[in-house]
Parts: C-alpha cells; structure tokens; sequence
C-alpha cells in the first residue's frame, strides 16, 4: 500500500486540534486556520481541553465500571497527553487499543502511540470513519470482536454529513461487538452561540475539502438508538460525571458528549 503524503497547504482537524491544545505537531496553515476559528467561537479551545478530560474520564469509567479490556478509537488525532491506551492500560494494563486515523501526520507519529504495556497491546490504522468495513477488518488483528469493546468517536463523526450515514457508521461499529459494550461519543453543537458556531462552519468548510457539521441534542441522541444511555445522558463535555481535576464544570460550551452501552 502506497503511504499517504502529507499537505501542509491544507489545514487538517488532527493538527488544528493539536495546536488548541498546545501542541507542536501542526503547520503554518493549521494555526492560522485554528486562530482564525479561534476568534470566531473562543470556547473552541475550551470544547478541545473539555473534550479530551471527558474522553479520559469516559475511558477510566469503561475500564473501572464496564469491564472493558479493548478500545477502538477512531479519529484520534496526534498523540497528546492521556491518550486512551495510557488512561486504559494504567487501569488495567491488560488493555488493548486500536487507533484509527486518516490524517499522514498521525501515520508519521504511530511510534509514540504505539508504546503501549508488555501486558496490553496498541495498533495504528490508517482508515477513514466512512468506512467501517475497513476499519473493523484491521481492528480484528489487535481486537477479539467475540468480547465487548469501546468504540471511541470523539471528535470525528462531526466529518459525516449526512445523519443517516453517521447512524450507519455507529450501527456498523457497534454491531461487530457484543453485549456489554460502549459507544463513547464526543461531537460539536450550535445548541450554544449558535450564530458563531455558523460563522466558524463556514471559515473551516471553505478552507478544507472534508465538510463539517454540528449536531444537536437530538441528533447525537438519535446515534445512540438501540443503545442505553448511561447517565447523565448528552450533556456538555464537563457536565459527564465530573471529577476533582474537571475543568469547566458547570460551563456550556458548545461540545457534547455521551457514553452509551449495548444490552
């Protein structure tokens, strides 16, 4: 397979990301794209710090409370702190992670998530959330699909446009596990600053060839169809089962986030 090049002439969402987050693995177009949104919805910065707590938190609770020993994390970005086989595996070393990722960048920095437990085991796959198929055919290398798994969309369903297409993904994902697993979802909303969160689709629609949309209650309610939400249900990223360390508690911001599990 012919390795993918890396375009540093279009922003990705992986690196703009990583920029929000006070990284260093990004590009010129990348910071001023992410400064450009930045001004429009300040909060996205809040969304991206409140997003990755959340997913820590998500993925201790999995491990702790639901008994979940694999993770297939697709979308996940460059490597940052608390990445889900680090919170995973320092729960229960045993762990094993699947990352799942589109963008050359994360391919070139597979190393640093690979480093995983002698006792656990990681994988990096280079795929797409729109398709599934491929994605649950190389998890299946890393993954027995016979034990229940978390299926970690943080971030990434926001790149499916249509509804009907995000529900397939989720029911494609979540059918090739068993009872007993979760659905982790984090996706932005213009259920807060609506106007500005209008403003921001458009900058970022104009300058990358892969769309974005926000989602409401309602519609990330509708991805969780067949599933049981586990309380408090979607909420705002700070708002899922806050700890001592949880910034931003109390605070709307335009992210919502759920975790659900299959009966």
């Amino acid at each position: 397979m012919t390795e993918p090049t890396i375009d540093d002439r279009v922003p990705h969402s992986a690196r703009v990301w990583n920029y929000w987050l006070g990284g260093k693995d990004n590009y010129a177009v990348d910071r001023e794209v992410g400064e450009r949104l930045k001004e429009i919805v300040p909060e996205g910065v809040v969304s991206a710090r409140a997003d990755r707590q959340f997913l820590a938190r998500s993925v201790r609770h999995a491990v702790l409370d639901g008994g979940i020993r694999q993770f297939l994390d697709v979308g996940t970005g460059l490597p940052t702190a608390d990445n889900t086989h680090e919170v995973a595996q320092a729960a229960a070393p045993e762990c094993r992670v699947v990352y799942v990722d589109n963008d050359p960048l994360v391919l070139v920095h597979a190393q640093a998530l690979l480093v995983g437990t002698p006792e656990g085991a990681t994988d990096y796959i280079h795929a797409d959330v729109h398709d599934p198929e491929a994605i649950l055919a190389q998890a299946s290398r890393t993954l027995d699909t016979g034990a229940p798994a978390a299926v970690v969309l943080s971030s990434v369903l926001n790149y499916v446009v249509s509804q009907e297409e995000a529900r397939a993904i989720v029911s494609a994902l979540m059918g090739a596990f068993p009872s007993g697993s979760l659905l982790i979802v984090g996706h932005p909303t213009a259920d807060v600053v609506p106007e500005r969160m209008e403003e921001l689709l458009r900058v970022w629609n104009e300058a990358n060839p892969h769309p974005m949309r926000t989602r409401s209650k309602g519609e990330i309610e509708e991805l969780y169809e067949g599933l049981e939400l586990l309380e408090p249900g979607v909420v705002f990223a700070p708002d899922w089962r806050p700890d001592a360390g949880t910034l931003f508690a109390g605070r709307a911001i335009p992210h919502l986030v759920a975790v659900g599990r299959k009966p």
